[in-house]
């Protein structure tokens, strides 16, 4: 994102700091996990903004409502902010950034162009330019990136970003060589940039099994009876977005996006913890049918809806919780084959999301840690909660794999769900701008194009027995 700073606005410093205190209130609504009155409040404080033409106002309720994934509200006010200052930067990035989640992608590149051209070392403004189409040898931006990448970065960031801008861009044209190597390079910063230890988050899988085990099923929970909350879980870049997309194409279906909510209640109903072993401790003993009422009070009260779909894909790791405290919920989970997702995972930059993406160790580890969990829930849940499909199976039977989802989802047939391309909604997740096309096949088997670089990913995965081929 664009590190170009606002000026100071010429609202008077009385109004200014009302407004910082209207903002820290939004933030302690969303905190607390009560989303509608969050909601409520961001829309009362952007009708004063504009107003007020209070551009810097209206650029941070923008951001607010992009995070709880309100992204037409967020447009809406990027544009009323861009019309007040409309060379600014960052003005220009945060308004494409909402422009991508409306699908509206080719107004998306050209506004970041405009960033490019006024802030030409904003690394994240490349990425996503490079990420909105499939780059073609006549119609790309190798040449250009490869120049800024020449100069001296302003930040690392803006270097890894660079980074993976050019290796997408490169692996559009079919140069999957040079593709790997810029990747590597861009992986390798980004790894040495951050403090993670893949370790961390295996004993927390593992300690998960061990809490919510057939012991923790056998007993009675009440739980919050509710039908209306879905969950689609997985990996990152495993096909989530797609099954979301399909499924709210359905006129009862309607999808939240990736939501905190969920994480917001564990973390209300635990209180105060010293680690994440005594947050999954704690989490097993809490009053699970509060959590889940909590959970589906931030739901909007809609009669027409049955579905609501809630797109987080590392809730695979809460569907003990979600079993217990949410009796009723549906829980679809989305597999790819391990070295396309693993690899997907690899070439893509989440930035604070996913670190164990940046290293093919971390990422072998990680999956058999998530493979583990996931055999887990297979044993310890009721057979009828989890809903499993695969990746692969729905891009090649694509009708066939639908019907049998919709039906598992107790939901009517509908011709929607094939074109989920013609879906509206927004959608901002790493895949916003493939869900605006038609399903196709040339993501599978993909992996097999840098067999070769990805050979330590394959020795560890087959090293445990995992199938590969």
């Amino acid at each position: 994102m664009s590190t170009a700073q606002p000026p100071v606005n010429s609202v008077n410093a009385g109004a200014a700091l009302a407004r910082i205190d209207a903002l820290q209130r939004i933030d302690a609504l969303q905190r607390s996990g009560a989303a509608q009155e969050c909601r409520a409040a961001l829309d009362d404080l952007a009708v004063s903004a504009a107003q007020d033409n209070d551009d810097t106002l209206l650029q941070e309720i923008a951001r607010r409502n992009i995070a709880l994934g309100r992204h037409i509200e967020a447009e809406r006010c990027s544009a009323i902010a861009l019309a007040l200052r409309p060379d600014d930067a960052a003005f220009l990035y945060n308004h494409a950034t909402a422009l991508i989640a409306l699908g509206r992608m080719d107004e998306a590149e050209a506004t970041l162009d405009r960033v490019i051209a006024l802030d030409p070392a904003d690394g994240d403004a490349w990425y996503n330019r490079a990420t909105l189409r499939r780059q073609t040898p006549q119609r790309n931006h190798i040449a250009a990136v490869r120049a800024q990448l020449s100069k001296p970065p302003r930040t690392q960031g803006d270097a890894i970003a660079l980074h993976y801008a050019l290796a997408k861009e490169l692996e559009d044209i079919d140069d999957f060589t040079a593709s790997f190597a810029v990747l590597q390079a861009g992986a390798a910063l980004r790894r040495r940039a951050l403090s993670y230890c893949v370790e961390d988050d295996l004993e927390t899988m593992q300690m998960i099994a061990q809490v919510f085990d057939a012991g923790f099923f056998s007993a009675a929970h009440a739980g919050h009876a509710d039908a209306r909350p879905l969950f689609i879980v997985g990996l990152p870049r495993s096909g989530t977005t797609l099954v979301d997309r399909v499924l709210s194409s359905h006129s009862a279906v309607v999808s939240r996006g990736e939501a905190s909510d969920l994480v917001m209640a564990i973390v209300h109903a635990t209180g105060g913890v010293a680690s994440k072993r005594e947050r999954v401790r704690r989490a097993a003993r809490i009053d699970l049918a509060a959590l889940g009422a909590r959970y589906c009070a931030a739901l909007p009260r809609d009669t027409q809806v049955a579905r609501w779909i809630d797109k987080t894909p590392n809730h695979f790791l809460y569907l003990g919780i979600v079993a217990a405290a949410l009796p009723e919920a549906r829980i679809v989970h989305v597999r790819r084959r391990p070295m396309d997702a693993c690899y997907a995972m690899y070439k893509t930059l989440f930035r604070m999301a996913y670190p164990f993406s940046y290293d093919l160790e971390d990422l072998g580890r990680y999956w058999l840690g998530y493979d583990a969990l996931m055999a887990h829930w297979r044993r310890v849940l009721p057979p009828d909660r989890l809903v499993e499909i695969d990746y692969e199976e729905l891009v090649e039977n694509q009708e066939t794999t639908t019907r049998r989802l919709l039906g598992a989802l107790d939901l009517d047939w509908q011709d929607a769900c094939l074109h989920f391309e013609r879906n509206e909604e927004p959608s901002l997740t790493a895949s916003a701008a493939q869900v605006r096309q038609p399903i196709y096949r040339s993501s599978v088997g993909l992996w097999r194009r840098y067999a070769t670089q990805l050979e330590p990913l394959a020795r560890r995965l087959r090293g445990t027995g995992v199938r590969i081929d």
